[in-house]
């Protein structure tokens, strides 16, 4: 009980209260703006929240992470065009319910739904926040640099079709953190008697590049498109309602969202993907499924919005970041000196449960503001799009500008776009490269840390928990191998008698 009244203390502050308002309903409207997405805000906001205190900050991004989920059920539904990406399998079912005449019943399911991933989730992370504190400090540097490395296997097998490609841009990622000075010697690596490298290359830069400017470069060179969707009427709140016809579905899919969320590298699609599997395989209707069916709309809210709370275990517990999003929010821990990690749960737990209260208020906060406003939010919808990717192209500039004042940071931020929409026309991953330069930041460190205490290889795995990592980087490597033969085998494609 004092745990949690110290968490609420932390929270009962007017700074963190605009936070988390400003975070939970600024995230649905962005989420709700196809074109945009909780990766190009967050990458926007990012350099801002570097002078706020590391709750409120941190408020403010998980509010958009955790809400534009929601968001982007709305045009999904309605125009069959995801506000994110992780709202393309919503279109599946809650597209033909609305052309079928019940846009609201399935605006209703959506936010439904959502909410009961979201709360789900979380209420799953409070329970588990004891057993975390106990195991976390049992990680020590040969665990995390491990761990970190499950975490790039994981990222790039899961990109199933690419996994050379992913595997590529992980290493290149890896690679750009490696340029300036190392962190032990202070030596220079890779900067080729350039001054302007000695620095390193920022992750903020990388990451604005990648994800705000190649997103807005693709917006103005496509076509002009204004999409509009007609008003909604009804009531939004008979979703609550018909979910409880549908307990099973809605539980099982959140929980895949909590079990995926907390492995690094896995995430939202294979969990709606287990969920969608699960609720058409379990379905007396299995033949509806794409045409409007309900079960197959809430497996998909559901689990998608039990991923963020999720996401924030191995960010917190270990300082791992599982995609995109998170690595984007350790940079805030790194910047006002909050360490993710086994001590961060052994001495700041009531720091800890403040983000996760914050992530239960924000679940409120956005379905009660839905409920009111999802007409007027589909205003924003028509915004013309290449007047979208002017905007981003000048807020993502002047991100990039305010972290240091440099125009070398703004131009490395260009080439870093120009790289990310080529990416994107190749339909190529971009989030392996953030995730490598992060990863292999933290591999670095932890390895050097613990070469030490290790004199033959198999003393990195001489303890319990860096064995257990261990087996479990060769069980996912040897699965990958074994599917991918027996899938050549499958087509053809392997030779012999």
């Amino acid at each position: 009980m004092d745990l949690f009244l110290s968490s609420l203390q932390m929270l009962a502050r007017w700074d963190v209260i605009a936070a988390l308002f400003i975070g939970s309903i600024g995230g649905v409207i962005i989420g709700a703006i196809p074109g945009v997405g909780a990766a190009v805000a967050i990458a926007i906001l990012l350099p801002a929240t570097f002078s706020m205190d590391p709750i409120v900050g941190l408020t403010v991004l998980l509010g958009i992470y955790g809400s534009s989920m929601y968001g982007g059920a709305i045009p999904a539904i309605l125009i069959n065009t995801p506000g994110t990406a992780v709202n393309a399998l919503t279109t599946y079912d809650g597209h033909p319910m609305a052309k079928n005449g019940n846009p609201g019943r399935a605006l209703s399911l959506a936010y439904s739904a959502s909410f009961f991933g979201g709360i789900f989730s979380v209420i799953s992370l409070v329970l588990l926040s004891q057993l975390l504190a106990v195991i976390a400090p049992h990680f020590g540097s040969r665990e995390i640099f491990l761990a970190a490395l499950l975490g790039i296997v994981l990222v790039v097998l899961a990109h199933r079709g690419q996994v050379f490609s992913a595997g590529m841009l992980a290493c290149f990622g890896i690679f750009l953190g490696t340029v300036g000075l190392e962190p032990v010697k202070y030596t220079r690596r890779f900067t080729f008697d350039q001054t302007w490298l000695a620095s390193g290359i920022d992750l903020i830069v990388v990451v604005l590049g990648l994800f705000a400017l190649s997103q807005a470069f693709l917006l103005l060179v496509q076509g002009d498109e204004r999409p509009r969707p007609g008003r909604v009427t009804g009531g939004l709140l008979a979703g609550l309602k018909e979910l409880l016809g549908f307990k099973r579905v809605a539980s099982v899919s959140a929980s895949f969202g909590v079990l995926m969320g907390m492995i690094p590298g896995v995430g939202e699609f294979t969990a709606q993907f287990l969920s969608y599997t699960y609720a058409q395989k379990t379905s007396r209707e299995p033949d509806r499924f794409g045409k409007g069916a309900p079960e197959g709309l809430i497996a998909s809210e559901t689990a998608n919005n039990a991923i963020p709370a999720a996401a924030m275990i191995p960010l917190l517990a270990l300082g791992i970041p599982g995609e995109a999003l998170t690595a984007m929010m350790l940079s805030v821990f790194y910047v006002h000196n909050v360490i993710p990690g086994p001590q961060l749960f052994a001495n700041q737990l009531d720091f800890v449960m403040a983000l996760y209260i914050a992530l239960f208020l924000l679940n409120i906060i956005v379905l009660v503001f839905l409920i009111f406003s999802t007409n007027g939010i589909l205003r924003l919808v028509r915004i013309p799009t290449r007047f979208l990717g002017t905007l981003i192209l000048a807020l993502g500039f002047v991100g990039v500008y305010s972290l240091r004042n440099s125009m070398t940071d703004c131009a490395m931020a260009a080439g870093f776009g120009v790289f990310g929409l080529i990416l994107k026309r190749l339909q190529l991953p971009v989030v392996p490269v953030v995730l490598g330069m992060v990863l292999g930041g933290i591999m670095e460190v932890k390895l050097r840390s613990s070469m030490a205490r290790v004199k033959t290889p198999l003393d990195f795995i001489d303890r319990p928990i860096a064995a257990m990592i261990f087996g479990l980087i060769v069980l996912v490597i040897g699965i990958h191998l074994h599917t991918s033969w027996k899938r050549r085998k499958r087509n053809g494609y392997t030779t012999g008698p």
